[in-house]
């Protein structure tokens, strides 16, 4: 529905709880439709009590929700259905003669039945779905079968349509992984992924990455994550691995996929292997902290250029000391402003190459 039909709705609520004293209670399905302005427009009337609004979704309701609007709600979450809940699903379906398929004889072994629930995902629909194209492939199947009947050779009942795995697998033809590119399933699966490089687990690393990929998810986003990751959580502990996550990316660019997997799987792989050090990102938040506090600090004399005669008359680069007319190229001179001059940024993590 659009806003129009929920005006009409609301207002003959606001007319009921009036006359009759009784609330409405108004379900939308799928919420996460409404733009700003429909929910913005459900507000007031929330609020009035006018309504009592039930809103389902598929979607994390902390992005597709008005933070106005979901503070005057109670949010329940409703969790996947775990394997054997879809088993009864599947069986009841399939005994129920009006709803369901039970209408014809229909079979169905132990293992199609699991198979299903397996694929679903712990989404019912799906399950039915599934189900659904799997019995018109058994019936068509028993179309072509010869004659079978409970009661042996004679008559009998006709003949029962058979599901095994694989109908099943005829039906389900590709599974659909639960990955939704904009939804909260892409941010959960990405920072499963970035988790498990951190924490230096190969295989999960590997698994999260097939996980995106197989569900459609574009490579060079996830070789843009392995790039920052390089330099975020490997760094100077390693400072090759930046350079693998680059190759990698060039290589996928190179080569496209299929083959590109395989750059992708080393790249994974070398930084979950990898010592870790954060302090590319510690060493420019602190920095960055410093010039939001103390602002545009000036630049020490000694430092400045001095391209003109006037501005050397200036002061400017005076008693600065070039560190390669020295030995082992170093001097002991201040390099920040003066206000600045105890303040240490980087601090080393002591992991890897860091260490040395």
């Amino acid at each position: 529905v659009g806003l129009k039909e929920v005006r009409e709705v609301v207002a003959d609520g606001s007319n009921r709880l009036r006359v009759y004293g009784r609330r409405t209670l108004l379900f939308l399905d799928e919420i996460h439709r409404f733009n700003k302005a429909q929910q913005d427009a459900l507000l007031p009337h929330v609020e009035a009590g006018t309504v009592i609004l039930v809103g389902a979704t598929t979607e994390n309701p902390s992005f597709e929700v008005n933070s106005a609007l979901l503070s005057r709600c109670k949010v329940v979450r409703l969790e996947r259905l775990a394997d054997d809940e879809i088993v009864a699903i599947l069986r009841r379906a399939i005994a129920d003669p009006e709803r369901g398929l039970g209408a014809s004889p229909l079979a169905i072994d132990d293992a199609a039945l699991a198979s299903i629930a397996r694929h679903a995902d712990g989404d019912a629909r799906r399950a039915l779905t599934t189900l659904e194209v799997a019995a018109s492939l058994g019936r068509r199947s028993g179309d072509r079968a010869p004659e079978r009947s409970e009661q042996g050779e004679g008559g009998g009942m006709g003949p029962a349509s058979l599901i095994d795995e694989a109908t099943v697998g005829e039906a389900l033809q590709q599974k659909t992984l639960a990955y939704d590119r904009a939804g909260e399933e892409h941010y959960n699966v990405v920072s499963a992924f970035i988790k498990s490089l951190r924490g230096s687990d190969p295989d999960a690393a590997i698994y999260w990455m097939a996980r995106m990929l197989e569900a459609g998810e574009e490579p060079l986003f996830v070789c843009r994550r392995m790039v920052i990751f390089a330099a975020e959580d490997v760094g100077l502990a390693d400072p090759r691995a930046l350079g693998v996550a680059n190759a990698a990316t060039d290589a996928l660019r190179f080569v496209g996929l299929p083959e590109g997997v395989l750059p992708m799987t080393m790249a994974a792989l070398y930084l979950a292997r990898a010592p870790k050090s954060n302090t590319a990102l510690t060493t420019w938040t602190a920095a960055r902290k410093a010039v939001e506090e103390k602002g545009a600090l000036g630049v020490p004399l000694h430092l400045r250029n001095a391209p003109t005669p006037m501005m050397k008359a200036m002061g400017y680069g005076g008693g600065y000391q070039y560190p390669h007319d020295f030995e082992g190229h170093r001097v002991d001179a201040e390099y920040l402003p003066a206000e600045l001059r105890e303040k240490r940024f980087y601090a080393p993590s002591g992991q890897g190459d860091e260490k040395k």
